[in-house]
């Protein structure tokens, strides 16, 4: 069976060094090393078996490694098929769960690596690639090709697009904590680096959702026909995911690396939700016809500004903290709230100034309200295990596990 190694081993690119962009936090890719599939696989399925998960790893390495993922649909096609192979090494009638020691690396820091003999560990990473496949792809959507203007133009359609992918990733993460980390033993998963952590894990999946949430407000903010009383829920309900996604972050540590830059960036957009959910609250409140309500209005937006500040200081130091990346210019309901934000304080401050005097008692902030979240995660199963796993089909020589480990064994002391 032919391998795809000579259709990247020639003339790899050097990246050159760049700041990325984040619209979606998308965190360093991990992408395998080299295995040796072969010899600890020798003997134990067809040789036509071991031929094919060889080459499709392999041809994952050399993708990743040529175009730093962003062959993002070559990649997904060869870990889709990879992943309907690698199923029927976690099966027990096969034996084989714990034989191969599976390598990844992180793409950017070629020093940081894993390596365990553990079959559901490279599914989980297997999976783990494609959300950030898809992650990035989200990300390069909410980018737009040509804005050399300054001014940036998405469509709608363009911005739905990437809720979809966000959905999509958010399910690839959820099932790899529900269904994956909970079959790797605790000694195996403490080795884990922060990426594969279950915080982290759950803290991206529920912020991808928190995400998607904004892009519908921003589609709100652009529509005529969106009420208030739906753009204050969807800032709620912004606000209620990257709270969630923070708390998941509370038993892990978050002093460096992926789960440091994640947890700036979760800072960041909650306080800009929550920014935006005080000031639609606060319009709302406005509305009423007593003096209470206009108090507890203008208490909505002097928060609101604060927050948005505060906001300001937590996106630097999610810039800021390695690796470093920009974050866009203001867009989406952002790009609206940044200016109608200290506007409104402003002016109701002045407005009401003397209901603030005469209602000390009543400048409490009030309550937010609480809604049923919108978002789920895509549903996402494991593929059907590859019909090569068949073994009524199988032709290999007779060969025990233990004579197979024996060879590989005598195979290293003659090395």
């Amino acid at each position: 069976m032919g391998c795809s190694t000579s259709m990247y081993a020639v003339g790899r690119r050097k990246r050159k060094p760049s700041v990325p962009e984040v619209v979606v936090y998308v965190p360093s890719m991990r992408i395998p090393v080299h295995s040796d599939l072969p010899r600890a696989l020798r003997g134990l399925i067809p040789q036509g078996l071991v031929d094919r998960l060889a080459c499709l790893r392999n041809q994952i390495v050399l993708v990743a490694e040529d175009t730093g993922g962003s062959a993002t649909s070559e990649l997904r096609r060869a870990l889709e098929e990879y992943l309907s192979l690698l199923i029927g090494l976690t099966k027990k009638e096969h034996g084989l769960e714990d034989l191969v020691e599976f390598k990844w690396k992180n793409l950017e820091d070629e020093k940081q690596e894993n390596s365990v003999a553990n079959s559901w560990f490279e599914i989980l990473s297997v999976i783990h690639m494609m959300a950030m496949l898809t992650l990035w792809e989200a990300n390069s959507m909410m980018i737009p090709k040509d804005s050399g203007s300054g001014v940036r133009v998405l469509s709608s359609d363009c911005k739905r697009d990437a809720v979809d992918l966000l959905l999509k990733a958010s399910g690839y993460l959820e099932f790899c904590v529900r269904e994956i980390l909970v079959r790797i033993p605790p000694e195996i998963k403490k080795n884990f680096s922060d990426h594969l952590q279950d915080g982290v894990l759950e803290a991206i999946s529920i912020q991808a959702l928190g995400l998607g949430t904004e892009i519908q407000l921003g589609l709100a903010v652009e529509s005529q026909k969106a009420t208030l009383s739906v753009k204050r829920r969807l800032a709620c309900e912004q606000l209620i995911y990257f709270g969630q996604a923070y708390h998941c972050l509370s038993t892990t540590d978050t002093n460096h690396g992926c789960a440091k830059k994640l947890l700036w960036f979760i800072k960041w957009k909650f306080l800009e939700a929550k920014a935006a959910a005080y000031y639609y609250h606060g319009i709302m409140l406005d509305k009423g016809n007593d003096p209470a309500s206009h108090v507890s209005a203008v208490c909505c937006f002097l928060a609101a500004e604060e927050l948005l500040t505060e906001s300001k200081k937590a996106c630097l130091s999610f810039s800021l903290a390695s690796p470093v990346t920009r974050s866009p210019p203001l867009w989406g309901s952002m790009k609206h709230l940044h200016q109608k934000i200290p506007e409104v304080a402003s002016r109701k401050s002045q407005m009401y100034g003397y209901l603030l005097e005469e209602e000390k008692a009543l400048q409490a902030l009030p309550d937010l309200p609480d809604f049923q979240l919108s978002l789920r995660p895509d549903d996402f199963v494991l593929p059907e295990i590859d019909p090569a796993w068949d073994n009524g089909k199988w032709e290999i020589q007779s060969q025990s596990l233990k004579e197979h480990l024996k060879d590989c064994e005598d195979e290293i002391e003659t090395e």
